[in-house]
């Protein structure tokens, strides 16, 4: 490697991480700030240097996912035509075409009839195969668009200045980052102080939590599960409360996120068959057995009218074999296997998963390989904690109440709506023009005792925060409650 190469090696050793199993073994969560910042060499306040920071680089490598190569367009055709049944209705249709060309050379005119059974074979299966193409390569981008959780840019302070947007790739071990509400986390890092009193990041896509977080500064036992760890904060979770610096401690395949995804590829890598697919393939096994002996059968049983002989002195001479009968006889056993293989059962079977899968991303499910419909609808029980619900992590305010003219007299506005979409969130009877002190209040609560923001992302609004705050931001005009205060 020369030169480079040395410097690698001096560096790595500098930084007592020599290899990958001592860069995971490292455990920050269980060490004060001081330690860490010993560890990573690294000053919290200054940042690493542009000359650390390139070498860090050659040691770690870009702060990615590895992005496997997916599933050629070949490989898929190829996938389609592994089904036992599949493979037999090919061989028929190969060997009825090539007899029916055969056929018309020998006789000097092409029938068109002949060619009628193989060519609807052929187009059962060209069919079969598109929708099973179509369904897997539309479920091979969707969940490529689903891997991109990482964040796509980090406030780093390097060399004693704060850069408020590098690239998150360009990120190292040792790096400072700050933190603040909104912001989607771009690597797994220790928390080093807070800027804010206290700090809630939003890690249910890592660990399932069903609520925002507390982080802390304050370390934990080493042992700790990844709940437990209250001072570290993992890439792809999403900050919801507060403003923090940290420091880096993993990046790319090194963080957890990057754990799970090298899990799922080696997942994906041993696939089994499910039960639907394991019953066709002995179904065409035993199909293919009994409809070979049939057919051998049946054109053993009329050798004698392609092959003759005589018998002379005892013993059989004088062999006449007529090729054009032997095929014509082999043809009718042809035709009787095709006619007792199911040309349909493939494409019907194809057809309906294709019609769950449907009715699957209709609910915003998707679906990757056709079988997996089935499997689905073998479960008998799903297991679940808690209320048993998958929600979409929003929240909305159903109704307002607020202090009446008179003590004890409360009023209530109800509140239409489940999104954070504006046009959905009327509040009924909402007093423009003649707000009183207490209806005031309210909206100065919610307009400035709040961290979170709503905006438009394609054809839906999405939130940042929490989404309680969020859902005080929209009112029956369309606008933020901030602005609403500013119509009085």
């Amino acid at each position: 490697m020369g030169r480079g190469g040395q410097d690698i090696g001096k560096t790595s050793g500098k930084l007592g991480l020599e290899s990958d199993e001592n860069r995971a073994v490292f455990p920050a969560w269980s060490k004060d700030v001081k330690e860490c910042e010993a560890k990573y060499e690294v000053d919290i306040l200054q940042g690493l240097h542009a000359a650390e920071v390139e070498k860090r680089h050659q040691i770690y490598g870009h702060n990615e996912l590895e992005k496997h190569e997916g599933t050629s367009i070949w490989e898929l055709i190829v996938e389609q035509f592994k089904d036992t049944l599949v493979r037999i209705l090919l061989a028929a249709a190969v060997i009825s075409f090539v007899l029916a060309w055969y056929d018309g050379k020998e006789g000097g005119e092409m029938e068109i009839t002949a060619f009628v059974e193989p060519l609807v074979i052929f187009l059962i299966l060209i069919v079969n195969a598109i929708v099973g193409i179509w369904q897997e390569s539309n479920a091979e981008k969707a969940l490529e668009a689903l891997k991109e959780i990482q964040s796509e840019h980090a406030a780093v302070v390097r060399d004693g200045k704060k850069i408020s947007s590098l690239p998150a790739k360009e990120l190292v071990p040792g790096d400072i980052v700050e933190l603040r509400v909104g912001d989607k986390v771009p690597a797994d890092m220790r928390v080093v102080s807070l800027v804010s009193s206290t700090l809630r990041v939003e890690q249910g896509s890592l660990t399932g939590e069903s609520e925002a977080v507390s982080k802390t500064v304050k370390p934990v036992a080493e042992h700790t599960d990844i709940q437990g760890k209250k001072c570290m904060v993992f890439a792809g979770t999403t900050v919801v409360n507060g403003n923090c610096m940290c420091l880096v401690t993993g990046t790319g395949m090194n963080t957890e996120i990057g754990k799970v995804h090298s899990q799922i590829h080696e997942a994906a890598q041993h696939e089994e068959d499910t039960p639907l697919k394991k019953k066709l393939n002995e179904f065409g096994e035993a199909l293919t057995m009994i409809i070979g002996v049939i057919c051998a059968l049946v054109w053993l049983i009329n050798v004698k009218y392609f092959l003759t002989w005589e018998y002379v002195d005892g013993w059989p001479k004088n062999f006449k074999f007529s090729f054009e009968k032997c095929t014509y006889y082999f043809e009718i056993a042809v035709a009787l296997a095709v006619a007792a293989i199911p040309e349909g059962l493939p494409a019907v079977i194809t057809t309906c998963l294709a019609l769950g899968t449907r009715k699957m991303a209709q609910k915003n499910a998707l679906v990757r390989k056709l079988p997996s419909v089935e499997t689905l609808g073998c479960t008998t029980v799903i297991c679940s904690d808690k209320t048993g619900t998958l929600t979409t992590n929003q929240m909305a305010v159903s109704k307002l109440m607020a202090m009446g003219s008179r003590a004890g007299n409360l009023r209530s506005f109800n509140v239409e709506g489940t999104t954070y979409n504006p046009f959905d969130g009327k509040i009924e009877d909402w007093p423009v023009g003649r707000m009183d002190a207490n209806l005031q209040m309210i909206a100065k609560i919610a307009a400035i005792c709040n961290d979170a923001g709503v905006e438009q992302s394609g054809q839906h609004y999405v939130s940042t925060g929490m989404p309680t705050e969020a859902a005080l931001k929209v009112n029956k005009y369309n606008l933020p409650i901030s602005q609403l205060l500013r119509i009085q």
